[in-house]
C-alpha cells in the first residue's frame, strides 16, 4: 500500500501555502492559552499579595490607635475622679465615677442584647416565600 499523494487543485494551493498545519496551530493555541493563564495568575498573585499587605498595615494601625484610645479612656476616668474628689473625698468620687461607668455600660449592653435579638436567627425572612414563588415558576404554577 503505497501513499499516494494527490494533487491539490491550483486555487486550494495558493491559499495553504505557508500556513501552518492545524495540529500545530492548536498546541500552539494551548501554549499560549497555558502562558496567559499562568500570567494572569501570577498578576492576580502579585495584587492580592500587595492588598494583603496593605490590609494587614491598615489593621495594625487601627489596632495601635485603639490601645491609645483605651489609655486615654483609662486617663480620662481619672480626671474625673480627681474632679469629683475636688467636691467630695476620694474614695467617694471613685465610688461616683464608678458607678456612672457601670451604669452606662448595662445601658449600652442592653442596647447591644435588643439588636442582636434583631439579627437571631440569621436567616433572611424573605428567602423562604421567594425560593418558594421561584420553584413554582420553575413548575409553570402561578403564583
Amino acid at each position: 500500500m503505497s501513499e499516494h499523494k494527490t494533487a491539490l487543485p491550483r486555487e486550494r494551493r495558493r491559499t495553504t501555502r505557508g500556513l501552518r498545519p492545524l495540529p500545530q496551530l492548536t498546541r500552539d493555541a494551548t501554549a499560549q492559552l497555558k502562558h496567559l493563564l499562568a500570567a494572569e495568575f501570577a498578576l492576580f498573585k502579585a495584587e492580592m499579595t500587595a492588598k494583603a499587605k496593605a490590609a494587614g498595615i491598615g489593621a495594625g494601625l487601627l489596632v495601635g490607635a485603639l490601645v491609645l484610645v483605651f489609655f486615654a479612656l483609662g486617663v480620662l476616668v481619672t480626671a474625673a475622679v480627681f474632679a469629683f474628689s475636688l467636691i467630695v473625698p476620694g474614695w467617694l468620687a471613685a465610688l461616683i465615677v464608678a458607678g456612672i461607668l457601670i451604669v452606662v455600660a448595662i445601658i449600652l449592653a442592653l442596647v447591644g442584647r435588643a439588636m442582636l435579638k434583631r439579627g437571631v436567627p440569621p436567616v433572611p425572612d424573605d428567602l423562604g416565600p421567594e425560593l418558594k414563588a421561584d420553584a413554582q415558576a420553575l413548575r409553570g404554577e402561578q403564583p
